[in-house]
């Protein structure tokens, strides 16, 4: 892992999203989800209701690791974070859910969303409600596929209409409604 750890502005919200651990342009931006996979998630977000500077005051931007993990060894994309690096970090996030005690919480990615629910493919948890209990915590996890530029999965069927579904049911939530009021 490699630079500062980089985590979104401290806002006690009833919504976390959580990413896999910060891209390249995210340390000299001091932001997550600041360049290109940002870009396009905010695209996402602005189709049910919130703008980009909208969504960073008042949601909880947090990540499985908190550290740019460098490039994979082909050298498109970034690396997927060791077991290791993942349990070294757990403790942050776990104090985060912790304490915020989220209603929603929007994994974006396989591996962020393989920290709450088992699964094979993307197409068994995009576009679906699971409820996450943990102790006695219930929580809604809304789950969303990486919105990376190199992904074609969210371009096409069947990913593009579970995406669609996913987000719909982010912004039907109670959680998700209360912020666009404002």
């Amino acid at each position: 892992m490699k630079g500062k750890p980089i985590v979104g502005n401290p806002i006690k919200s009833k919504i976390i999203l959580i990413g896999q651990a910060p891209g390249v342009k995210e340390g000299d931006l001091k932001r997550p989800f600041a360049w290109t996979a940002g870009k396009n998630m905010f695209k996402w977000f602005s189709s049910i209701g919130l703008s980009e500077e909208k969504f960073r005051k008042n949601i909880y931007m947090s990540a499985v690791c908190r550290c740019y993990p460098g490039k994979n060894i082909s050298g498109s994309g970034d690396r997927v974070p060791s077991e290791i690096e993942i349990k070294k970090c757990s403790k942050w996030l776990n104090f985060e859910i912790y304490s915020l005690k989220p209603k929603l919480i929007i994994p974006v990615g396989k591996l962020a969303i393989s920290q709450f629910i088992e699964f094979k493919k993307l197409n068994d948890v995009v576009g679906k409600k699971i409820i996450y209990k943990k102790d006695d915590i219930k929580i809604d996890i809304v789950s969303l596929p990486h919105p990376s530029g190199l992904s074609t999965w969210y371009k096409k069927d069947p990913g593009k209409s579970l995406l669609n579904d996913a987000l719909n049911i982010i912004r039907d939530s109670q959680s998700w409604k209360s912020i666009v009021k404002k």
